[in-house]
């Protein structure tokens, strides 16, 4: 039987004769080219047929149904019917497009199923939520921020949307703006629509937002009460005019730099808004006399806080606000150039000011002797005044105020350089028996005086004491304020680089009273011995000790106060010249209560007191910035060791 060889093409069998196999051999490799080419022709044929197949299947196959193929208004449509607020906020991430139609959806135009029967609960959301109530404030109205390059329309709408899915936007502040893509109309059309119950809006330098924006929130917000713009140079008194008709509930209105608001917008405020309670108006160009008097007028039963500074204003509005102001309790006058003497004095003689307790005057230069002998005179409840800049203001204005008010509690004097420690004296002598806090900071007239009083004044009701900044001031002065004043229990006396341990002692030892907070930053004359003094006499209800920049201070006062204080809080020795045995001595401390301490600059402290640092198991914040000997190793060691401490450094 002859010998047969099989060959597989394309899966069939094919038998030979064994002598036809030497023909094939001998054919040499013409034969097999040929037979590869059949192949991979065989192969792209049966490919294309493939393909073919398909294209004609797919060609029969409906296309796929998609949302996007709807018009606007279908899927307007589709998207208010939602069932519940979880599901528009999961619309609001497909798309731009699907993101404005929500935004543009009133909460008054969802279906009835998204409003009639709440979505089921998202356990994750409500796991969140539960966590994050624990350190949220009792107010549930959370104020919502954007700042900068974030405050677009799209993430407005966004927050919209989000927000509105539960019960809206109550609160929210807008400052700044992306610098081409910036809040607009739209994003507080988006606002107006989704969240009708916002009772607080801030536009802080949001220069593309302009009437019309302020018109669709005073159409779809009815309830807001507080509106604050600021360097919005797009809105008029028209945008204030449609607040005024849509929120009759405005308590609060804050203006800043706003160049397109004049007088017809107060006027409109001032006829509508009757429940007016705060009004703060700053750098407006164009508000005048009629804007503000029309306001105050119109608002004279509910208006208690007025804030006036930067205005062409003259005395007629003084006058106004002296006559109407009937339920004034604040009033805060700052850079009224155009207003005199005789503008502060209508005011006070005008009696309407029964009821203003406090009040702050800054750059005016009609403010004189005349001016606050008159104001203490008509406004018999003023328990609080403070003067800034107001240069016209003497020792003799001062003591016929103090004689005066009868119930005031709080003096400030700032640049008030006509001042002297006689009128200072004669303030103490003159006082009401609830005068409890007294104020001079960068006062150049208080000086020491050649000779003291035969006999001093004694205030005992005197309570907190600040003397800051005062050049002349130095330790005979310091001496007869610790005579005058006998139960202080907080002291400022920093920036007063004159003063020495023998001004400080004698206030320390005539001090009958308990001491709570001592600053003596920039008291660079003090020592170890005045420190020593005061913590081993009121170690047991001093809080806070600042000695930033006090120079002369060494390790020894460290030692007192560990083993003196046992109040202690706060603690600030910037620039000081301890070293670790004296941070040793602070954390070896029984019973110490040091939440915060600074040793900013203190170049004597190296890594050696990282151990006892990091054995402070109370501290909350720690500042370590110039320590240089630390080293920043061992500083990522003590952030681990305090990891609830705020550590800078």
């Amino acid at each position: 039987m002859p010998a047969f060889h099989a060959y597989g093409d394309g899966g069939c069998l094919v038998s030979a004769p064994a002598e036809l196999s030497g023909m094939f051999c001998r054919g040499g490799g013409a034969v097999v080219q040929q037979r590869k080419r059949s192949l991979v022709a065989a192969s792209a044929v049966a490919a294309a047929a493939a393909e073919c197949m398909r294209a004609s299947k797919k060609q029969r196959q409906p296309p796929q149904p998609s949302l996007d193929l709807l018009p606007d208004e279908c899927l307007f449509e589709v998207l208010r019917r939602l069932p519940g607020g979880r599901e528009r906020a999961d619309s609001a991430c497909v798309s731009r497009r699907w993101l404005a139609l929500l935004a543009s959806i009133r909460v008054s135009e969802l279906g009835h199923a998204a409003s009639a029967a709440p979505s089921l609960p998202d356990l994750n959301e409500e796991f969140v939520m539960e966590e994050d109530t624990d350190d949220s404030p009792a107010d549930p109205c959370v104020e919502r921020v954007l700042e900068g390059n974030e405050a677009t329309d799209v993430r407005l709408a966004a927050m919209a949307v989000v927000a509105g899915s539960r019960r809206g936007l109550e609160k929210l502040a807008i400052r700044g703006s992306h610098p081409t893509r910036g809040v607009t109309d739209q994003g507080l059309l988006a606002v107006a629509r989704g969240s009708p119950n916002l009772c607080s809006l801030a536009l802080w330098d949001v220069p593309l937002v302009t009437d019309a924006g302020l018109a669709e929130i005073a159409a779809g917000c009815p309830s807001l009460e507080r509106l604050d713009i600021t360097s919005c140079p797009l809105i008029t008194d028209k945008g204030l005019a449609a607040i005024a008709q849509g929120c009759p509930n405005l308590v609060s209105l804050t203006m800043e730099a706003c160049s397109g608001v004049g007088n017809e917008g107060l006027r409109a405020i001032g006829r509508c808004c009757l429940k007016l309670q705060a009004v703060s108006i700053k750098n407006c160009v164009h508000v005048g006399d009629q804007g503000i008097s029309s306001l105050v007028c119109s608002a004279s039963a509910s208006l208690a806080k007025i804030r006036l500074q930067g205005l062409n204003i003259t005395d007629a509005s003084l006058a106004v606000i002296g006559y109407y102001g009937k339920a004034v309790t604040d009033l805060t006058l700052a850079r009224l150039a155009a207003v005199g003497e005789r503008g502060f004095w209508v005011m006070a003689n005008a009696a309407g000011l029964q009821k203003l307790r406090c009040m702050s005057v800054t750059s005016c230069l009609g403010v004189t002797d005349l001016a606050i002998t008159c104001i203490a005179k008509f406004c018999p409840g003023l328990k609080q005044l403070c003067l800034r800049k107001c240069g016209h203001v003497s020792d003799a204005g001062l003591k016929a105020f103090t004689e005066s008010a009868k119930v005031m509690e709080n003096l400030q004097l700032e640049e008030c350089n006509r001042v002297t420690l006689v009128g200072v004296l004669a303030c103490l002598i003159n006082c009401s028996q609830k005068f409890r806090a007294l104020s001079l900071v960068k006062c150049t007239g208080v000086k020491d005086v050649c000779s003291a009083p035969a006999q001093l004044p004694v205030c005992k009701s005197l309570r907190f004491l600040t003397i800051k900044d005062c050049p002349g001031f130095t330790d005979a002065s310091l001496a007869v304020v610790g005579m005058i004043c006998p139960q202080l229990e907080q002291v400022d006396l920093s920036g007063l680089g004159e003063v020495t341990d023998n001004g400080l002692l004698p206030l320390i030892k005539s001090s009958e009273g308990s001491l709570v907070k001592v600053d003596l930053s920039g008291c660079k004359n003090i020592t170890d011995v005045a420190v020593s003094s005061l913590v081993k006499a009121h170690g047991k209800s001093v809080k806070q000790v600042s000695l930033e920049g006090c120079s002369k201070i060494t390790d020894a006062s460290l030692f007192c106060i560990s083993e003196n204080c046992t109040e202690l809080a706060e603690l600030d020795l910037s620039n000081c010249m301890v070293s670790d045995s004296g941070v040793a001595s602070l954390a070896s401390a029984k019973h110490f209560k040091l939440r915060v301490l600074s040793l900013f600059g203190c170049c004597k402290v190296t890594q050696v007191s990282v151990q006892f640092l990091g054995s402070m198991g109370k501290l909350e914040g720690l500042n370590l910035q110039y320590c240089n000997m630390i080293g920043n190793h061992n500083i990522a060691s003590l952030e681990k060791q305090l990891w609830w401490c705020d550590i800078l450094a």
